[in-house]
C-alpha cells in the first residue's frame, strides 16, 4: 500500500476540505460523494496499474471543484483549482500534472483527446466508471431533474453525434443520455482494470434499459 510523505498527506488532506466545501451542497450528482466514490477508485486503480497514487487522488478530489458545469465558464473553474494548488506546498511539476488532468479528462461529446499521462488515464476511468452501472443510472436521473429534462419522450431520438457545445446545452431526456454518451462508455476505458469494472456494469444499464422500455410500453 502506498505511504504517503507528511507533506503530501497534508495536501491531500486540504484538498478533501476545499472540495468538500465546495461540493457537499451540490444537488447535480456531482456533489462529494461523488468525489469520494471516484477518489476511493482511483486510489484502487492507481495501485493495479502502478499509476502515481498521490498525483490521481489528488486530481480526484479537485476534478469537479473545476467542472464547468458547476461554475461560470471552465476557466473560471480551473482558475478556482488552479489558485488553490498554488497555496499548497507542492512543486510546480506536480501542480501542473493535477491540473492538466482536471483541464483534459472531461468527457465533452467525447471530443477530447486522449488523456496524456497515466495517471490521467486513471483519473478518467475512475469517473467514467462512477457514470455507469448502478450508480450511474442514479446519477442520470439526479442530472437529468437538476437540469429540468424529462425522463423519456418517445418522440425524441438520441443524437448519433454531437458537437461539445451541443452536448453541453440541447435538451435532451434521461433515456437518451445513455445512448447518447452512457453506454459508449464501456469501450473508451483507458485501463485494464477499469475496463474489467466496466463490463459488468455496463451490462447492469442494458437490462436495466430493456426493462424500462418494457415496462414504457406496458408490457411487464
Amino acid at each position: 500500500m502506498r505511504v504517503y510523505s507528511n507533506e503530501q498527506q497534508r495536501v491531500i488532506e486540504a484538498a478533501e476540505r476545499f472540495s468538500r466545501s465546495e461540493l457537499e451542497n451540490d444537488s447535480s450528482g456531482h456533489d462529494w460523494w461523488h468525489i469520494h466514490r471516484v477518489t476511493r477508485m482511483a486510489k484502487r486503480l492507481a495501485r493495479e496499474e502502478g499509476a502515481d497514487s498521490f498525483i490521481c487522488v489528488t486530481a480526484a478530489l479537485l476534478h469537479d471543484v473545476a467542472d464547468e458545469k458547476l461554475n461560470e465558464s471552465k476557466e473560471a473553474g480551473l482558475r478556482k483549482v488552479g489558485d488553490w494548488l498554488q497555496g499548497q506546498p507542492l512543486p510546480e511539476e506536480e501542480r501542473a500534472r493535477i491540473l492538466e488532468i482536471i483541464s483534459t479528462m472531461s468527457y465533452n461529446g467525447g471530443t477530447n483527446p486522449p488523456m496524456s499521462t497515466l495517471e490521467g488515464r486513471v483519473v478518467q476511468d475512475a469517473d467514467r466508471l462512477d457514470a455507469i452501472g448502478a450508480v450511474g443510472i442514479a446519477r442520470t436521473f439526479v442530472y437529468s431533474g437538476w437540469t429540468g429534462r424529462p425522463v423519456h419522450d418517445p418522440s425524441l431520438p438520441p443524437r448519433d453525434s454531437m458537437t461539445a457545445k451541443e452536448y453541453r446545452n440541447d435538451k435532451g431526456t434521461a433515456i437518451n443520455h445513455f445512448h447518447e454518451k452512457l453506454l459508449k462508455l464501456k469501450d473508451l476505458f483507458n485501463t485494464p482494470s477499469a475496463r474489467r469494472i466496466a463490463e459488468e456494469r455496463h451490462l447492469y444499464m442494458e437490462q436495466f434499459l430493456d426493462r424500462f422500455h418494457r415496462e414504457w410500453e406496458g408490457e411487464q
